[in-house]
């Protein structure tokens, strides 16, 4: 399954893409990472139809994961599950407005994203329509 990771910072994308690994649970695929460091690649790759499950940095700038979350609820057909990552716990209800389908806070707990994300890809596995 391929996996959007969204942030303007490398090191945040790197964290991400280590927490999540090759495999995030025993019970789901394995994955392809897809790094973006811009919203204008994040748009391209969702459009495309091919990202399973996309993670994106609630801080990151200028286009926060936030508000690139609810457009692509708004925009994209057949969007897939959406996890954001959020600066501080009090973010948690920017993140409902935003739609997405999972949030965890930073610092990044590897474990909890592994987990938040092995969710999203099932769920996905259950929801994707066909193209």
């Amino acid at each position: 399954m391929r996996v959007l990771v969204y942030s303007d910072d490398a090191g945040t994308r790197e964290k991400v893409r280590l927490a999540i690994g090759r495999r995030p649970a025993a019970d789901v695929p394995q994955v392809e990472i897809v790094e973006c460091a811009t919203q204008p690649a994040v748009v391209k790759h969702l459009d495309s139809g091919d990202i399973d499950v996309a993670v994106l940095d609630g801080e990151a700038v200028p286009a926060g994961g936030m508000g690139v979350c609810r457009q692509a609820k708004d925009e994209v057909y057949d969007c897939p599950p959406i996890c954001v990552v959020i600066g501080r716990r009090d973010d948690r209800w920017l993140a409902e407005w935003s739609r997405a389908d999972a949030v965890v806070a930073q610092p990044i707990d590897p474990i909890a994203l592994a987990e938040a994300v092995a969710g999203l890809m099932r769920r996905r596995s259950e929801t994707r329509i066909s193209h």
